[in-house]
């Protein structure tokens, strides 16, 4: 029988959404680096199975404001990828891409949106190529779109595009190093259930 909702998987089906996950960051701490033109490292990624409140908690607070890019996954595998990007992750890009800080998000201009877009891009990119490498499954992705917001308004974008299929969230959760700094990466992966089972049968768990 497959899976039917998140919470529905195993320990060993969670295990290969972490190994995809831990290719993935492997990826994109390598893109982060060339990008920042600072050596960038990546923590071993946690994957979780969270209901709405628990994966507001664990990233922040549901009024905190935080900017977030969001990828439509389509082809063999359908779903969302959203990457969230809190202020010192912001900083520690535009300070090296454009050499400067902000103190709010409103002070973001469009060439700055496009920057982060871009570097939300970059990332996502990595965590599918890993997954369409391990499956061999064709995957395409969309135009990447920032939005600012609360956090709580954020997490509500998967929620109301698989609430007819299930009241979890994935997430997999890391912490990029740039030199001596320490980042925060919280990436919420979601392939519709279908794409989920074709995932695990395209890796022999089903």
């Amino acid at each position: 029988m497959g899976i039917e909702k998140y919470e529905d998987m195993n320990a060993l089906e969670m295990d290969v959404i972490k190994e995809v996950g831990s290719i993935g960051t492997g990826n994109a701490a390598t893109a982060l680096s060339q990008v920042l033109t600072r050596p960038t490292k990546m923590s071993i990624p946690d994957v979780y199975i969270l209901g709405y409140n628990e994966a507001i908690e664990m990233i922040g607070t549901p009024e905190e404001i935080v900017a977030a890019v969001l990828m439509k996954m389509s082809g063999e595998i359908n779903g969302i990828m959203l990457f969230v990007l809190k202020m010192d992750f912001i900083n520690a890009v535009l300070s090296s891409v454009m050499s400067k800080k902000i103190d709010d998000y409103m002070e973001l201009t469009e060439l700055e949106k496009s920057a982060l877009e871009e570097v939300g891009n970059i990332i996502i990119s990595s965590y599918v190529n890993a997954l369409s490498g391990l499956t061999g499954v064709t995957i395409q992705l969309s135009i990447p779109s920032i939005a600012i917001n609360m956090l709580g308004g954020i997490l509500s974008v998967p929620m109301a595009e698989f609430g007819y299929e299930t009241d979890k969230l994935m997430m997999i959760n890391g912490k990029f190093i740039v030199d001596d700094t320490v980042l925060d990466s919280n990436l919420l992966m979601m392939p519709d259930i279908r794409s989920l089972n074709h995932l695990m049968h395209k890796l022999g768990v089903d």
